[in-house]
């Protein structure tokens, strides 16, 4: 077992990969992640998926034999897709058990192309669901003005929600507020509250945006402000009367998880975001290459203190220096979602034109 990783597993810190495909699983790579680098999830990349479709021949023999099925693009995606996390899931079942539903993740995006529309996203995250056939199986819906209604309406029916593209504390206790009235929905039925969900805070996408306007002693400062500010929200909203009502009828704390926090910076720590926000009973979704860096040469220090003083003053210090926080914090969702369907039309070219050479290749 690694040391860093395991601090940072005894700190009460999940870390989950932000990584998935077939050769991963196959040779073994995710297994020796769980058993070395105590991995304890993963979340689903579709840029990666599409690197891993278009430069190699794993998913082959799944495209030629998914053909018959007669799947528009899309369909071979979500099929392809879950083939791979189910059987990550079950890799991390004996995790999910042992922790009492608490960890052993994975999660799958509904379409980036329904960002702007409320009840498609919800029938797209119960079809989903219900496809995979999983008890640890999260559903990612984008935190968006869109998304809010339908990830209440997801957890009021039960579904595992992981709230993604959140970046700001105002977008994470929008995400907490559709997560407790889903609850309270629950409740209000008849039904069980243990209905889990994680908040997802992209970090490192504030330093990469500013990276511009400021210098010196601003660089790569403002992410891991923001992540802070955050964090004392999380912890006063456990805390609070009405977080502990659902709690005492069952609920589950909605986790929240850092994500995006890879170093972009080339002049930086490659581990900068994960040494900066070990804290407890969060997650942090972590890249490949910055896993293994951590593993390397990371190291655990301070814990992320749920104190907004230092964070609320590095924030006034962006805003004195003309950064807009809550129109940059829009902005950045907004080009989360425009990245994600670059990246979601990318992906579905990249299959359609595997899928068409392999079916001529078939045919020689």
């Amino acid at each position: 077992m690694n040391s860093a990783t395991q601090k940072l597993h005894e700190l009460g810190q999940s870390l989950w990969l932000d990584n998935i495909s077939r050769d991963l699983l196959a040779d073994g790579t995710l297994s020796r992640y769980i058993n070395e680098f105590s991995i304890t999830g993963l979340t689903f990349n579709p840029t990666i998926f599409d690197h891993a479709i278009s430069d190699g021949d794993s998913y082959n023999e799944a495209i030629i034999r998914l053909a018959a099925e007669k799947f528009s693009d899309e369909g071979l995606f979500f099929a392809l897709a879950l083939e791979d996390l189910t059987e990550a899931a079950d890799l991390f079942r004996p995790i999910h058990v042992a922790t009492d539903g608490v960890d052993g993740w994975v999660s799958l995006e509904v379409s980036p192309l329904l960002a702007g529309d409320t009840s498609s996203t919800i029938k797209a995250a119960a079809q989903l669901h219900e496809r995979a056939q999983r008890d640890n199986f999260f559903i990612k819906i984008p935190g968006t003005s869109a998304g809010i209604p339908a990830i209440e309406e997801s957890i009021a029916a039960g579904i595992p929600v992981n709230v993604t593209l959140l970046f700001s504390r105002e977008h994470y206790l929008a995400a907490a507020e559709a997560y407790m009235s889903g609850l309270e929905r629950r409740i209000a039925a008849g039904l069980a509250p243990d209905v889990t969900s994680v908040a997802s805070l992209f970090v490192s996408r504030w330093d990469v945006a500013v990276v511009d306007r400021v210098q010196g002693v601003f660089q790569n400062r403002l992410g891991i402000a923001i992540a802070m500010r955050t964090y004392k929200a999380y912890c006063d909203l456990l805390a609070s009367p009405r977080w502990l009502k659902l709690a005492a009828a069952g609920a589950r704390p909605q986790r929240l998880l850092w994500a995006s926090t890879g170093t972009e910076d080339p002049s930086s720590s490659d581990t900068l975001y994960i040494q900066a926000l070990a804290a407890p009973n969060t997650i942090n979704t972590i890249p490949e290459k910055t896993l293994l860096a951590f593993a390397h040469h990371g190291n655990v220090g301070n814990v992320l203190p749920p104190d907004e003083g230092y964070a609320e003053a590095v924030i006034a210090e962006f805003s004195r220096e003309g950064i807009e926080i809550e129109t940059l914090a829009a902005d950045l969702q907004r080009h989360g979602i425009e990245s994600f369907t670059t990246s979601w039309k990318n992906l579905l070219s990249c299959l359609a034109a595997k899928s068409a050479a392999l079916a001529k290749a078939d045919r020689v």
